[in-house]
């Protein structure tokens, strides 16, 4: 249906000077100076998240497109292999380096376009994008998945190691807050003795692979403070 709305009833474009200005010839759909130069915009959508807006005129006709975006992920995805199109925009000769209000992407294809190219390989291109925007995404948003679960796996890979050693620090700080709050006023240190937090934390980091599994480098000693 968007196949035979472009090619038969937008395509029919003739060239066509302004009647504003002299020696202006600028696209009609874009400038609408003239009302009476403008055709009926027509709408197709699937939903309210995929739709299609042709918008014609006697020497120009313009396509906007509205991608499916389901979540976050392919959101952002959209926004920037859209932005990244528009910034090549030149490259692409009927493309709008910014989209209509409400879509994604804009084409906009001019009389001098048909004069130049050929009609049915412009609306070939257009349907073409279509229906290869959606597997582009799609692919994306599967490849930044698999690079997230990656780096998911070794975040939580190198916080399991460092888990236990900080657990034990954390352990040890509270018993000595626990014991010195509570030990008699009279009672002797060295029969109270016990290591200090920053006594255990150098421990702890320096022994770390030993207390997760690990070689063990060294001895484990803890020095008792008077």
């Amino acid at each position: 249906m968007i196949h035979s709305d472009i090619d038969l009833a937008a395509l029919c474009l003739e060239n066509f000077s302004s009647q504003v200005v002299e020696r202006h010839n600028k696209p009609e759909v874009e400038v609408r100076s003239s009302k009476e130069l403008l055709l009926q915009p027509v709408v197709i959508s699937r939903n309210d998240k995929e739709k299609v807006l042709i918008e014609g005129s006697i020497n120009s006709v313009r396509v906007s497109i509205a991608v499916k975006q389901a979540d976050e992920i392919e959101k952002i995805l959209c926004h920037k292999f859209m932005r990244f199109m528009m910034m090549r925009a030149e490259n692409f000769f009927i493309l709008r380096r910014k989209p209509v209000e409400g879509y994604d992407i804009s084409f906009l294809i001019t009389n001098f376009h048909t004069e130049q190219m050929y009609k049915h390989k412009l609306v070939d291109f257009v349907i073409h994008f279509m229906e290869e925007i959606d597997k582009e995404i799609s692919e994306m948003k599967l490849s930044v998945n698999a690079r997230a679960r990656i780096v998911a796996e070794e975040f939580l890979k190198n916080v399991r190691n460092l888990f236990s050693p900080l657990t034990a620090c954390l352990f040890f700080s509270y018993i000595q807050m626990f014991i010195i709050k509570n030990k008699p006023r009279n009672a002797s240190m060295k029969n109270n003795a016990i290591p200090s937090f920053s006594t255990v934390l150098m421990t702890m980091f320096v022994c770390g692979p030993a207390l997760t599994g690990g070689t063990l480098q060294g001895p484990i000693s803890i020095r008792v403070e008077n």
